[in-house]
């Protein structure tokens, strides 16, 4: 007997049970940790969960492991995480974002490598933040809240992705903090993962070779595989088609470069090589895209 795939929790259907502030399908706001649609039952993550607890505790697992969290802590969720037996105490209280992947991508577009706070969401669900650091969040919290509310700003979605950018810089100074204190105890699997991630950020326009990043970190294309496979649920090919599709739509969106210009700047052999990849992942041609 075979099992049904697991529901993904995603901003769409948060946005179906909670009625705050929320831009788009791009990122959504919770005032109390209570609202957030975490479930007693198994889900997957369909984005990226960010959430602060201010009083009380609460507890879940993510990947069938067990977390606590207490006053002062930061929870993060990444996409495709397994979610469930989510508890509160009767008192916790907290803030929380819930972004989609292509809100946050997008925010963090040309970054040289990707935020420390993305890579550590794999392995560490869960650190304490310094009490001024809960305070910059919370305030982070309440100004990106006003934004979203306020409809009549005609740049509202790019005011916020800018203000959620500096908000994740001053969280991710916390979590390096954090990262220093926990490196000696760095797994082989999380130390493969975090490398190859850097690497992939650094050479995806010009290296798509699975086997070739195995080479760079001096291991066999099938251990690579098994390994990030095992830290992200997405194998390393995947890995590196996300980062090809983010850049190519990055240049539809945001720039008037020919399809021609961006087949040669990203290393496809021809544009229909570039269309049909673009296709498979997007249901659409890049030309289309553009337009819409």
């Amino acid at each position: 007997m075979t099992r049904s795939p697991l529901s993904k929790i995603t901003i769409e259907t948060a946005k179906e049970v909670y009625k705050g502030s929320y831009i788009d399908d791009e990122i959504i706001l919770f005032d109390e940790f209570a609202d957030v649609p975490l479930p007693s039952e198994p889900r997957r993550m369909g984005c990226l969960l960010l959430a602060l607890c201010l009083k009380g505790k609460a507890q879940y697992t993510v990947d069938t492991e067990i977390h606590q969290v207490k006053s002062g802590d930061i929870i993060i969720i990444g996409e495709g995480q397994v979610v469930d037996n989510y508890l509160l105490s009767r008192d916790c209280s907290g803030i929380a974002f819930m972004v989609s992947y292509d809100f946050f991508n997008e925010a963090f577009q040309g970054v040289s490598e990707l935020s420390a706070l993305f890579l550590f969401a794999r392995t560490h669900p869960v650190c304490s933040l310094l009490p001024q650091e809960v305070g910059t969040f919370t305030s982070y919290f309440k100004i990106i809240k006003e934004k979203a509310d306020n409809k009549e700003h005609h740049f509202r979605i790019e005011l916020a992705r800018t203000l959620f950018k500096a908000m994740i810089y001053d969280l991710s100074n916390g979590i390096y903090r954090f990262q220093q204190m926990e490196r000696k105890d760095c797994s082989r699997a999380e130390s493969i993962f975090r490398d190859f991630i850097q690497l992939v950020a650094r050479n995806f326009k010009e290296e798509r070779r699975v086997g070739w990043y195995a080479q760079q970190l001096c291991i066999t294309p099938k251990y690579l595989s098994e390994t990030i496979k095992q830290m992200s649920h997405r194998t390393p090919n995947e890995w590196i088609d996300h980062y090809v599709l983010i850049e190519i739509r990055v240049l539809l969106k945001n720039t008037t470069k020919s399809i021609k210009e961006i087949t040669m700047e990203m290393n496809f052999p021809t544009q229909s090589f570039l269309g049909k990849f673009f296709r498979e992942h997007m249901g659409m041609s890049p030309s289309d895209y553009r337009k819409s």
